[in-house]
């Protein structure tokens, strides 16, 4: 990955987002103000997703294509269809 340090700040704020949301539960704040909150931290759970996932294209899917081996390739495109069918689950 060519920039952690910025994933990692993302999932720090994700993670303050996860606990505010539990204090809100705890101190039974209104649904809809929760709810918009775990919409939120969906949302940038996804962006980092998405941030990963650009990552392993552009490195590792690449560098597969770029090294020949075709034995590499193929494993990394079912690592990728794996995750993918997964994810739809």
């Amino acid at each position: 990955m060519n920039d952690r340090s910025h994933v990692i700040n993302r999932l720090k704020r994700i993670e303050g987002q996860v606990r505010g949301i539990a204090r809100m539960v705890e101190e039974e704040r209104y649904c809809i103000d929760v709810l918009t909150q775990v919409r939120a931290a969906r949302a940038a759970l996804a962006r980092v997703e998405a941030a990963l996932l650009k990552d392993h294209l552009h490195l590792c899917i690449e560098g597969a294509i770029v090294s020949g081996d075709a034995g590499e390739q193929r494993k990394k495109a079912a690592e990728l269809i794996e995750l993918l069918g997964a994810s739809e689950k």
